[in-house]
């Protein structure tokens, strides 16, 4: 398995297998294909060794299997146009992708890489498979801008700290990193792709096991057309990015993460014109900027470091007592632990599966150290809600906030949920959003109900306890309790602290 733009070309069939990149427009494994094939294909694999995990938790009903579909349905649609379709299987990539390379007498198989364990296993089968057949498989750096392998510390090693990292990168990236890989509607070689007579059809979801019900939440547009709408649109308020972004009420982040996490836009497209516009004196930008190198940041440790899937980053983590108390996980799950900015982001997971990325470390700093619950169940959680789960950027969150990654956050600063709220939900208006049962309550009131005067709660018809639960621990005191819950490793791991 290699990557090489220097291959000859040539006079036969590649086939470009499409995973996490459901685009036509700078795509490298699709532009490297049309340069070096004849024709060119590209098929895609519903993947039962990805699928199954999940109808075996019940998520018949899946969100991304629904934003995969429609944004490969305009994959399929833009490819009819040009006489193809896009090639889809159900099965075992292992077995479907030498199956379909041999049917249309591929001579290579072209690919972007994934970097997270199995999908390395994965690619690895493929690629020993292929060479049996006597084929190719060609590999290509697109997920991430820079390659987890390019950027290392001076003794040869992967950086563990983020802003070291970060200013490796800045100096280690030229134009030739964010080029535009380009795609079918900007090279004329839309006539090397491959027709067919009869282009099979794109199969409904229930041909996969799943309900054609999973209703995307509104405001999430699918496909390279939806992400361009959102990127137009984002680009209007970067300008006010590193100052909205810590609100959840307010229009700030991009919306762009389901569309990076499934490679319906291009990392490069949104880097090149971050990086013009902080050139030109964007602090926005520049902030949205770092926030795509700290992408490629947690691609690397996954990369390097793939025990972190199951165990602390730093080992000596490992030996933290977690407590086991079902009752506060299911009440964590279910938005009613009694703090009010936990229980709507909470909430708002459940009904859309976004969450704002400010309460992604609120809420999972009240699991890990206000709970005092493992950070792999929440991790867990969240990688069965979110539609834009991405392993490497989903592990190195939850790691950071449970200090127990690389570039931790330190076990003794911990996030008060209530500070939290009063800072960066000031008017509740996003509080009264997912939490409606609150929403008669003041401004002053609503982020710790139970500090309120008995009349307040019920003149706003709150009844806590009945209408909306007390907290179901005291912050205070959780907070002292985790201090000694690490202290206690610390001092395990350094006798002399």
């Amino acid at each position: 398995m290699h990557a090489s733009a220097t291959h000859p070309i040539h006079d036969g069939t590649a086939l470009v297998w499409l995973r996490r990149d459901l685009r036509l427009s700078d795509h490298a494994a699709l532009h490297h294909a049309l340069r070096h094939a004849r024709r060119v294909a590209l098929a895609f694999v519903f993947d039962p060794d990805i699928l199954q995990p999940l109808l075996e938790q019940g998520a018949h009903v899946d969100r991304r299997l629904a934003f995969i579909h429609a944004s490969l349905a305009e994959v399929d649609q833009a490819l009819r146009h040009m006489g193809s379709s896009l090639l889809v299987e159900h099965g075992r990539a292992a077995e479907c992708i030498p199956r379909l390379a041999a049917r249309i007498q591929a001579r290579a198989v072209y690919a972007n890489r994934d970097y997270e364990p199995l999908a390395v296993q994965r690619d690895a089968e493929v690629a020993g498979l292929l060479a049996g057949l006597g084929l190719e498989f060609h590999a290509f750096c697109d997920h991430v801008m820079v390659d987890p392998l390019a950027i290392m510390t001076g003794k040869g090693r992967p950086y563990s700290v983020f802003t070291p990292y970060k200013n490796a990168w800045f100096k280690h990236v030229r134009d030739r990193d964010l080029a535009d890989f380009a795609g079918l509607e900007c090279t004329g070689l839309s006539k090397h792709i491959l027709s067919f007579e009869q282009p099979p059809k794109l199969p409904a979801l229930t041909a996969i096991g799943f309900d054609p019900a999973a209703a995307l939440p509104p405001g999430l547009p699918t496909g390279s057309s939806g992400a361009q709408t959102l990127f137009a649109d984002f680009l209007q308020r970067i300008d006010a990015y590193a100052d909205a972004r810590d609100y959840p009420a307010a229009k700030g982040p991009s919306y762009l993460s389901v569309h990076l996490r499934f490679g319906t836009i291009s990392v490069r497209e949104l880097a090149r014109e971050a990086w013009r516009r902080m050139q030109a004196g964007s602090h926005g930008a520049a902030i949205w900027l770092s926030e795509l190198v700290w992408r490629d940041f947690y691609v690397q440790i996954l990369h390097h470091y793939p025990q972190v899937v199951a165990h602390a980053f730093k080992p000596e983590f490992d030996n933290l007592q977690w407590d086991d108390d079902p009752e506060l996980f299911a009440a964590w799950c279910e938005g009613r632990t009694g703090y009010p900015l936990v229980d709507a982001a909470m909430r708002q997971l459940n009904a859309t599966g976004y969450m704002h990325n400010r309460l992604r470390m609120v809420t999972a700093s009240f699991l890990v150290k206000d709970l005092g619950l493992d950070w792999r169940r929440g991790e867990r959680y969240f990688a069965l809600k979110l539609n834009d789960f991405d392993l490497a950027a989903n592990n190195g969150g939850w790691q950071w906030v449970a200090s127990t990654g690389c570039d931790a956050q330190p076990y003794f600063r911990i996030f008060n949920p209530i500070a939290q709220s009063k800072k960066f939900d000031p008017e509740g208006r996003f509080i009264r959003r997912y939490v409606p049962e609150l929403a008669g309550l003041p401004d002053a009131c609503i982020h710790a109900p139970w500090q309120a005067q008995p009349l307040l709660l019920r003149q706003a018809g709150v009844r806590l306890g009945t209408d909306y639960p007390l907290p179901v621990v005291d912050h205070s005191r959780a907070r002292e309790r985790t201090l000694k819950r690490y202290a206690a490793v610390s001092r395990r791991d350094n006798p002399q602290a």
